[in-house]
This record gives C-alpha cells, sequence and structure tokens, in this order.
C-alpha cells in the first residue's frame, strides 16, 4: 500500500470514527470536539485531493473559528444548578431506524450505479494560480462584505462574552 492510499484511509477512519462517535456522546463539550476531529480529517482529504486553499480554508474557518467560539460559549453555559449540558437520548431507537434505512436507500442507489472512468478533460488552473485570483477577488473586488463578516464574527464574540458575565454576575 502507497503512502497516498494509507492517508487516505487514515483520514477516513478518523472522520467515520468520530462521526460515529457523535452519535453515543452525551457530553455537549465532547461531541464539539469530535466535530473538530472530523472537520481536521476532512482536512487531510482536501489536501491528499490537491485542494490545499480548501483544506487550509477548512481549518481556519471551521475548526479554528467557528467550532471555538461553540466551544467557548459552551465552556461559559451551564445548566441551572451549575450542571453541565448533557443530552439525553430519547428517541434513539427510532433514530437508529431512520438512519439504518437511510443508509439502506444509499447503499440500494449506489449499489445501481455504474462508475465509468470518463475520458481526461483539459487541466484545471493551477492551485497557486486559483488561490492566488481567489484572494487578490477577495481584498479587491469583495473587500467590504469580507470584512463585514469578520466585523460580525467579532460581535458574536463580544456578545457571548458580555452574555456570559452578566450572567455569571446575576449568580454572584
Amino acid at each position: 500500500m502507497n503512502a497516498p492510499s494509507f492517508l487516505f484511509y487514515f483520514f477516513e477512519v478518523i472522520a467515520a470514527g468520530a462521526a460515529g462517535g457523535l452519535l453515543f456522546v452525551r457530553n455537549v463539550f465532547y461531541g464539539a470536539l469530535l466535530v473538530i476531529a472530523v472537520l481536521l480529517a476532512l482536512a487531510g482529504l482536501y489536501i491528499l485531493a490537491f485542494a490545499e486553499f480548501v483544506a487550509v480554508t477548512q481549518i481556519l474557518v471551521y475548526a479554528g473559528g467557528v467550532l471555538v467560539v461553540i466551544i467557548f460559549g459552551i465552556m461559559l453555559t451551564t445548566r441551572l444548578g451549575g450542571k453541565p449540558l448533557v443530552i439525553e437520548h430519547a428517541r434513539s431507537v427510532s433514530a437508529t431506524l431512520v438512519g439504518l434505512a437511510f443508509f439502506g436507500t444509499l447503499v440500494y442507489l449506489f449499489s445501481q450505479e455504474s462508475f465509468e472512468a470518463h475520458p481526461a478533460k483539459a487541466a484545471a488552473p493551477t492551485v497557486l494560480d486559483a488561490t492566488q485570483t481567489l484572494g487578490v477577488s477577495l481584498m479587491s473586488d469583495y473587500v467590504l462584505p469580507f470584512e463585514t463578516a469578520g466585523i460580525l464574527l467579532l460581535m458574536a464574540l463580544i456578545g457571548a462574552a458580555v452574555m456570559a458575565s452578566e450572567h455569571k454576575s446575576k449568580k454572584a
């Protein structure tokens, strides 16, 4: 087995294992950590597919930004009585049956499809050209939406910190 094949299976097992672990974890914080593991494994798969920009964006935006804010919010908020937020599995049997039916449908649909190789197409632009074009476009044509999204994320983070500090000051 060559290195790319080994790495593909390695990242696939991590992503599938962490995603499967989400079904059984009861603590929301551990669930968020498993989502980070899934996103990092997907970034590894993107790198193997020569989509380096998508992988870096996946790590920076999702694993590095959004989920860190979610974990920050989870750690600052607690249920009444100081108990951590725990997910109850009230409908786990019905959810399992629906999931198995969905999985069976996917297996059936994929087994009916013939995956044939198509003739080679013209080469896509190089990674450097596509990434450079996107970077120039973000910093020239789309600078206002780009900066607005950054300010909006900053405001959400500050708002979460203020709400958490007000909640703690009312308790004391």
